[in-house]
């Protein structure tokens, strides 16, 4: 048997249910009991910090610095 039936025959078979597992093990683990707290908090970093919007107090165009970023 040569080379390239060889590595077709493990791709037809055993690479093929390897990577179905392997799908259906991260599928599963995404939704698992428990996990939603984790990903809400994940999505979320990005607001912890914010007060509010910035305020253009100047008028001179975008978003002014408050008196703790300058």
């Amino acid at each position: 048997m040569d080379t390239y039936s060889l590595l077709r025959e493990f791709a037809d078979s055993w690479a093929l249910l390897g990577l179905v597992i392997f799908f259906l093990g991260t599928i599963v683990w995404a939704f698992r009991p428990g996990s939603t707290r984790v990903y809400r908090d994940t999505a979320n970093i990005v607001f912890r910090n914010d007060d509010g919007p910035l305020v253009d107090e100047g008028g001179a165009g975008g978003a002014a610095l408050s008196e703790d970023d300058k």
